[in-house]
């Protein structure tokens, strides 16, 4: 590649050699070189664009030596990081019961239960600073407002995405796209009111409460349904040994007891089976309306 001459043509190249990553490592790796690239030609205010550009490639990388390196680190971190999973069962029963097994599905399930209180506060964040925005935008201070609104959500998208990475494993941003700290209040509001992310997010958000809805009564009724399923015989137990009294337990005839204890172990497990594939749908949803997608 030929020797950048603006931080523009930098970031291209970079893009170009990051092609084919993940799109939440792309958005952090410009993020940081941007941010790189803005300090140092701040720091020197009289050297030309395409001098600085020189000098940087040879202590802060070329383009796609930046790429390699940062490839290599976020696999080496993405190592780290990656709970081991058990040997993978070989028969039917084994991948439906295996599942007991994985770290992924228990996060989930935590993650549908968090799904509500997260989404109420998502959905009426969203709406309440939506329709301030709109409101003041007929005084002086609607547009200062309607970037601060904006900048919040964007804050809020990485909060989100820590929950998604870390519950559902999906990797996402760890930086929000560059906002050049320089540039005039106004242009840095146009931009971000013409990102397409803004608006993304913004959907993000409000369908967050419909899902959480969902997703939390899903987790709760099945959850409950099977507990108090597998509790059954241990309810029979009770009222057999006179620690309960047979007038406050209703319990079906005692020979379907087993049968009733075996529907509470499927629906167990059938449930972390389904809060794990609603873990998958949900951070590809998230990575899809959250993240910028290189061009």
């Amino acid at each position: 590649m030929t020797t950048p001459r603006s931080i523009d043509d930098y970031l291209a190249q970079l893009r170009t050699a990051l092609r084919g990553a993940d799109p939440a490592v792309i958005q952090d790796a410009l993020y940081d070189a941007e941010d790189h690239l803005r300090a140092e030609l701040a720091e020197h205010p009289n050297v030309a664009q395409h001098e600085l550009l020189a000098r940087i490639a040879g202590s802060y990388g070329a383009p796609a030596e930046v790429a390699e390196i940062y490839l290599d680190k976020e696999y080496q971190v993405q190592q780290a990081l990656r709970t081991p999973r058990p040997p993978p069962a070989r028969s039917a029963l084994g991948r439906f019961f295996g599942v007991a097994a994985d770290p992924r599905a228990y996060a989930a399930l935590f993650y549908m239960l968090l799904a509500l209180p997260t989404g109420i506060f998502y959905f009426t964040w969203t709406v309440a600073g939506t329709s301030l925005s709109l409101g003041l935008m007929v005084l002086i201070i609607g547009l200062p407002f309607a970037a601060l609104f904006v900048g919040t959500v964007r804050a809020l998208s990485l909060v989100e995405g820590r929950l998604v990475e870390v519950m559902l494993g999906e990797r996402m941003p760890r930086r929000t796209p560059y906002a050049d700290a320089s540039r005039p209040l106004v242009e840095r509001a146009k931009a971000m009111f013409a990102d397409p992310r803004t608006w993304s997010t913004l959907l993000y958000f409000v369908l967050r409460l419909p899902l959480g809805i969902v997703y939390f009564t899903l987790a709760v009724a099945l959850v409950a349904t099977s507990v108090g399923l597998l509790a059954a015989p241990v309810l029979r137990l009770l009222t057999v040994t006179g620690a309960l009294a047979p007038a406050e337990v209703h319990l079906p005839p005692f020979p379907f007891d087993p049968l009733l204890f075996a529907a509470g172990v499927v629906l167990l497990f059938g449930t972390l089976h389904l809060a794990r594939g609603i873990g998958k749908v949900q951070g590809a949803l998230a990575k899809h309306l959250l993240v910028r997608l290189p061009p």
